[in-house]
């Protein structure tokens, strides 16, 4: 399999930064980049890999603040989150001064995803599925001939992404598991934007919000 990956645990939130690059040529992307440039540039000096893209899943400021500082420094362009999460963006410098992050650099993405894209990172495609509730313009990257999701705060082992943050909305959430979600197979690992992976299946089973029991 020519995908590899590196979880990447930044900030003091403890986001799930991650590093995924090709092992055929050792090119790659990381997604939410949200702080601890350092120690991402680190992990890829030591794994070999050359930084192409960055990849957003949303706005909010753990997976996204370091972004636009990344992205003019490697000098690579910034891909998502869906266009709904401007306003997310646009604030992140004042909610970095608010609590207590390094300054950010305001940017705005080279290119803003819909439900449907798909994102090449060194020869390696990523289906993009806009997945809103946590955030408007929240999106998914599933790599298929590897069964991996990056999917930000939609969903995590046992629980489900907050939507009491501004513009969140829990059915719309919901809804963007069962119906974006769950028909990309069981067999699916995911990389949640907090804590231990999963797969699509065992949440299925046993994730209290959105396991199949509660919809029967």
């Amino acid at each position: 399999m020519s995908l590899k990956a590196a979880i990447l645990p930044v900030t003091p939130f403890q986001q799930n930064c991650t590093l995924v690059w090709n092992d055929e040529n050792m090119r790659g992307a990381v997604s939410d980049p949200g702080g601890d440039l350092d120690r991402i540039k680190a992990a890829a000096a030591e794994t070999g890999v050359t930084i192409e893209k960055i990849l957003l899943t949303h706005g909010h400021l753990d997976h996204a603040a370091a972004a636009g500082d990344l992205a003019r420094e490697l000098g690579v362009p910034i891909e998502g989150p869906h266009k709904d999460d401007l306003f997310l963006i646009e604030a992140l410098p004042r909610q970095a001064a608010q609590y207590g992050f390094p300054p950010v650099g305001a940017f705005l993405p080279d290119r803003w995803l819909e439900n449907g894209d798909t994102v090449e990172v060194a020869g390696l495609t990523f289906d993009v599925r806009h997945c809103p509730g946590h955030t408007p313009g929240h999106v998914i990257f599933f790599h298929a001939p590897s069964r991996l999701a990056l999917v930000g705060d939609v969903l995590f082992q046992g629980s489900i992404g907050r939507t009491d943050l501004p513009r969140g909305d829990h059915g719309a959430l919901i809804e963007s598991i069962r119906a974006r979600l769950w028909p990309l197979g069981d067999d699916v690992t995911f990389v949640p934007g907090h804590g231990p992976l999963s797969t699509f299946g065992a949440e299925r089973r046993s994730n209290p919000f959105v396991g199949d029991e509660n919809f029967a």
